[in-house]
């Protein structure tokens, strides 16, 4: 199965990698490494994640407190629409579509 990100998930996931490296040496890398596994369990399970709406789902990190929003527009295809902060408002992610 294939995926890709919408731009401003790219961003997100920069940004938390940045201030985690900013705050600790290598935790930067971490965070990565964590979205990439988060990524790989959707890949694996794609409808396992709960429905947040009819199309888009999430995942949560197990480590940061970071939520991976996607959708699957077709059957051998992710797209990673939004990798944000848990403390921030619930639909914030919805801001990606625009």
């Amino acid at each position: 199965m294939n995926f890709r990100f919408l731009t401003p998930a790219l961003s997100e996931i920069s940004d938390a990698s940045e201030y985690y490296e900013n705050e600790v040496s290598g935790l930067g890398i971490d965070f990565i490494d964590e979205v990439d596994s988060t990524i790989h369990r959707i890949l694996k399970y794609p409808r396992a994640w709960s429905k947040i709406s009819d199309e888009f789902r999430h995942c949560n990190l197990r480590r940061f407190p970071y939520t991976i929003i996607y959708h699957q527009p077709q059957e051998n295809e992710v797209l990673i629409v939004s990798v944000f902060h848990q403390s921030r408002k619930p639909n914030s992610w919805k801001n990606n579509l625009k």
